[in-house]
């Protein structure tokens, strides 16, 4: 087992099995107490517990489970799980991010099989699908994210989907490989904004993930396009609205904003905890400036209350192709 000195203390800090060796010795940062406004019911009802068996029935990971979602009392207690393909081991070291770092296992060819009868069995009106970043594959497990896909079609195809995709990073043809399997939505999160890049999300390119979008709507009109990003990292307000206009100049449908929660102590800390109020303003500008949906608010994540908004975006788009 590797190890090494930690700076803070002079301790020998075992690396092996850590959730985040790339952070182990990193200063650690202080947590904050959370404000009010941000405490959540801690989950533990029937329903539950339902879900979770079910999940677990199934061999599947969950990025509720493994980002440490706030909401996933609320969500779980109404049978909606985000499933997290592709393994529970990232290749990628976002400052922010809960989910372990590493080398990924294989591809597990029986998972989208699994995923597909998971849905039925929570009876998912509409399935939320994501995954790690997998730069160790050719195509960045764009083929599995399709086969995912299409299973649930052949399990339940009245359900719709929505993919929540990493950003297919110099992998030439994965993303038309995931649009061409037409999920009903496709989201990918910018995360945070343009200067903040390099400290919270070194392994990615803002302008990048803005063409990935871009590039949805160009293949196919039809595909609802989806971002998200969080508060509290140290982003200035104009910066926040410069991000907008990135994302409407690329055509996206749905904006989601929360705030960033530290999930440790060697985590990007928490600048600033943003009030509802000033969430409150920023889905009011957001909607000014031509997105069809916005939600921002403290606890607001990218897959929370997906069904709803998806039905949301559909009479929205359909009320503005009535008034054309």
């Amino acid at each position: 087992m590797a190890s090494g000195s930690d700076p803070l203390d002079g301790k020998q800090v075992e690396t092996k099995d850590l959730r985040h060796p790339e952070k182990a010795h990193r200063p650690d940062q202080p947590v904050a107490r959370k404000p009010a406004w941000i405490r959540v019911k801690a989950p533990g009802s029937a329903q539950w517990a339902a879900t979770r068996a079910i999940v677990k029935q199934h061999g599947l990971v969950t990025v509720c489970e493994e980002a440490g979602c706030p909401n996933i009392g609320e969500c779980w207690e109404k049978k909606h799980a985000t499933f997290m393909i592709m393994g529970d081991i990232c290749t990628r070291a976002c400052a922010f991010c809960n989910v372990r770092t590493g080398l990924p296992r294989a591809l597990d060819p029986d998972e989208p099989a699994r995923v597909a009868e998971a849905v039925k069995r929570l009876g998912l009106a509409h399935a939320v699908v994501t995954s790690v970043d997998r730069d160790d594959l050719g195509d960045g497990g764009a083929g599995h994210f399709a086969a995912v896909v299409a299973a649930i079609r052949r399990a339940s195809p009245k359900t719709t989907i929505e993919v929540l995709t990493p950003d297919f990073l110099r992998k030439r043809g994965a993303l038309e490989m995931v649009v061409a399997a037409k999920p009903d939505v496709f989201n990918h999160n910018l995360e945070t904004v343009a200067s903040k890049y390099l400290d919270v999300r070194p392994g990615a390119r803002y302008f990048h993930s803005i063409r990935l979008l871009q590039r949805v709507k160009e293949l196919d009109p039809e595909i609802f396009t989806k971002s998200g990003m969080m508060l509290g990292l140290g982003e200035e307000r104009h910066e926040v609205l410069q991000l907008m206009d990135d994302l409407c100049t690329a055509d996206v449908d749905f904006l989601t904003i929360g705030q960033y929660l530290q999930p440790t102590k060697k985590h990007h800390p928490v600048i600033r905890f943003v009030p509802p109020d000033e969430f409150a303003s920023y889905a009011e500008v957001a909607r000014a400036k031509g997105f069809l949906l916005a939600s921002a608010s403290p606890l607001t994540r990218s897959s929370h209350h997906a069904g709803e908004d998806f039905a949301r975006l559909k009479a929205l788009r359909m009320a503005l192709r009535e008034r054309l």
